[in-house]
């Protein structure tokens, strides 16, 4: 596959319209989706932290190690 080259110039130039294409979130959508994914990070560790706990017991029960 043959890559076509642009100079720096033009390259900087599509670098800038693709740029003004994006729509950008609000600073409440940024901030809401922030909170959730600290949330969602929150409630996983939890998750796995019971997970661990109960695998620790289960296995020490199977083992007899104590």
């Amino acid at each position: 596959m043959a890559s076509k080259t642009t100079n720096p110039f033009t390259f900087l130039q599509q670098v800038r319209a693709e740029t003004a294409k994006v729509t950008w979130p609000s600073r409440r959508e940024t901030l809401i989706s922030t909170i959730m994914v600290l949330a969602f990070a929150a409630l996983a560790a939890l998750f796995f932290f019971a997970a661990d706990q109960v695998m620790s017991w289960g296995i020490e029960l199977i083992l007899g190690i104590a």
